[in-house]
């Protein structure tokens, strides 16, 4: 054998930058070319890993360079850092310890998509929405300055977020108190959909005129070289500062609000980040650096399409195109999107709003064929449900769709602004339950309980695709507040009628009768209730089996009925149980001795991420848990059954 010949298995595995990097002060070691290097290895590794588990690509992809710049220039994690939403914190994990789990991204007992306390010391807040960084970084930055603690705060949210009522509610204070906090704007013109509004038009006339800093400075000095008055001229100072502040860039909301102002700077620019980061330390005060970033940036599918990879699911890396589906059944989202066009085509008056998930909640078919009755208020979920309020009020019709934990966020406004009005505004929940991957941020575990406790408020919820139609044509006649909730994710695959049904208010729907034990299911968790009654036919117990539909108002002649007829009622809902509907079933029929009221749904707990049919597994809402429950609840209630098996 040739010794000068070397084996595949003698030769050298090159080894990439970033598997050297295991904290923060390690990119210390690294020059211009590594750095450059270092950027283009952690866009191949979101990218491979998220094609896999899907995730938020492209909002991370964008913020590589400013990632690196703020870590090369804080003191992390002495310094803190609050990511807006957090959904762009991929990167920032895979520099901060979290390299060699990063392939169990989104996974069950895997990182998070966003960031988390348990998860890393680096890791300040629990995030997952958007528009709150600029409130906890003032919190932190004024906690630590009133403590003689010196350490920075900075505060990183994009466009998208500021168009959210509570960063400016933080923008007032900051500014009022100076305190020593910088906010780093991450301007990529997007949000999930394009942004819109007065501050998209303002950043727009900002990045227009991206020389502001260096022409101020050329103006001064040309000033100063006039004969005789150049200087005296200049000392004029704050005046002419303002007057040229006021004629370079139209408003300077920022410097009105009492900040500095940094930029535009290139956000895709590691040395500019690191020197504008810098350079707000050594002024202090609240300060804030107006950064330009490319959504998706270094992978051509995701530039070209920044929304559809704002979220996405798994992907082929060549192509950019989604890998086909297990199945061609339409989603929830899909089937209300439909049934909005098709309603709309024989309602003039109604009309459809979103707080900037156009594309999110079904309504980019409603959009093109109905601007005129289509409403994008930005990430503005509060001022959406108090807008609709308004138009309500001169005759239309609105539809508020949304998802279940944002719409969390406006809950004193659907209060007072809504029920206490009892005005016909119709609430489309997406989202409503376990969403899987993206965790308890976004679980909407709670909107059955706190939607029913209003006066004046329909809860709906479907047990499949089809029902939903008919629900959003029912919620139209009711006249009153209605909000229908339905799941994240493809329907059951019922077919879709083309004639509307009109709905009895509050009453539920008989699917089949038993005898002894009668289970009373909402929303996905009817079909849930179907295997649950097949697993105990099996067992030789037949189970009658209700569809409630109606969690306000529920059905409560029917209850009644089945608790004088029945040993057993059980309640099945995807939602905790404190406040739910089971616990209003159980309320009516607390004085009635002759029936046990077995209620199953989540648990008191905040839900960790993970496939859906995972967490159905870790929460017992799966079919053979709940058989297993009820069964328990026969044999310690001595409960005769006559059996029906063969």
């Amino acid at each position: 054998m040739d010794d000068n010949k070397l084996t595949d298995l003698d030769k050298e595995i090159p080894i990439r930058i970033l598997d050297t990097i295991d904290k923060p002060d390690d990119l210390r070691n690294l020059n211009a070319g590594q750095l450059k290097e270092l950027a283009h290895e952690l866009r191949e590794e979101m990218i491979c890993v998220t094609s896999k588990n899907g995730g938020h690509l492209a909002p991370n992809l964008g913020v590589v360079e400013l990632t690196i710049g703020l870590l090369l220039a804080l003191d992390t994690p002495v310094d803190k850092i609050v990511w807006d939403v957090g959904h762009q914190s991929y990167v920032y994990k895979l520099l901060t310890g979290r390299r060699k789990q990063f392939h169990t991204l989104r996974t069950y007992k895997g990182l998070s998509g966003f960031p988390r306390k348990d998860e890393s010391r680096y890791d300040v807040f629990n995030c997952g929405h958007a528009s709150n960084s600029l409130s906890i970084a003032l919190g932190l930055a004024l906690g630590y300055q009133r403590q003689g603690d010196e350490r920075q705060v900075v505060a990183v949210i994009g466009d998208g977020a500021l168009t959210g009522g509570m960063a400016y509610e933080a923008l007032n204070q900051a500014g009022h108190h100076k305190a020593n906090l910088t906010i780093i704007l991450n301007d990529n013109e997007m949000s999930i959909d394009g942004n819109v509004g007065a501050m998209s038009s303002y950043l727009n006339r900002l990045r227009l005129d991206p020389t502001y800093n260096r022409m101020r400075d050329d103006i001064e000095q040309t000033i100063r070289r006039i004969p005789a008055v150049g200087d005296r001229v200049v000392s004029w100072g704050e005046s002419v500062r303002l007057c040229l502040k006021q004629f370079l860039v139209p408003g300077m909301l920022f410097e009105e609000l009492g900040f500095k102002y940094i930029g535009p700077v290139d956000g895709h620019n590691i040395n500019a980040i690191k020197q504008s980061v810098n350079m707000a330390k050594k002024v202090g005060g609240p300060i804030v650096i107006h950064v330009l970033t490319v959504k998706g940036k270094g992978y051509g599918p995701a530039e070209e399409n920044p929304d559809r990879f704002h979220g996405t699911g798994a992907f082929n890396v060549e192509t950019g195109e989604s890998l086909p589906a297990k199945n061609k059944i339409p989603t929830y989202t899909s089937v209300f999107g439909r049934t909005m066009v098709e309603l709309a085509k024989k309602n003039v008056n109604l009309v459809c709003i979103t707080a900037a998930m156009t594309r999110g909640t079904g309504l980019k078919k409603f959009k093109e064929l109905y601007s005129d009755r289509f409403f994008d208020v930005g990430i503005a979920e509060q001022h959406a449900v108090t807008f609709a309020a308004g138009l309500a009020l001169t005759g239309w019709q609105p539809v508020v769709a949304i998802y279940s934990t944002f719409l969390q966020r406006a809950f004193d406004q659907v209060i007072e602004d809504v029920c206490l009005q009892d005005l016909p505004i119709i609430f489309a929940i997406d989202r409503g339950g376990l969403v899987g991957d993206d965790g308890p941020t976004h679980h909407g575990v709670f909107d059955i309980t706190y939607l029913s406790e209003i006066p004046n408020m329909v809860v709906m919820s479907p047990k499949d695709e089809n029902e939903l139609r008919n629900m959003l044509f029912t919620a139209i006649k009711i006249h009153h507040p209605v909000a229908i909730r339905y799941p994240r994710g493809s329907g059951l695959g019922v077919s879709l009628s083309e004639n509307y049904i009109d709905l009895p208010l509050g009453k539920a729907e008989v699917l089949s009768i038993g005898e002894k034990i009668c289970i009373m299911a909402l929303g996905r968790m009817v079909a849930v209730g179907q295997q649950v009654k097949k697993e105990l036919l099996e067992k030789g117990i037949d189970a009658t089996l209700i569809n409630a539909r109606f969690a306000k108002p529920f059905d409560r002649e029917l209850i009644f009925k089945m608790a004088a007829s029945n040993r057993l009622l059980v309640t099945i809902e995807e939602n905790v149980l404190t406040g739910g509907f089971g616990a209003s079933v159980s309320q009516l029929l607390a004085d009635k001795d002759n029936i046990k009221v077995l209620n199953i749904g989540l648990p008191d707990a905040f839900i960790e991420h993970g496939k859906v049919e995972q967490l159905f597994l870790e929460t017992g809402l799966e079919p053979k848990a709940i058989t297993e429950r009820i069964l328990e609840v026969v044999q310690s209630e001595k409960i005769k059954i006559r059996s029906n098996a063969s």
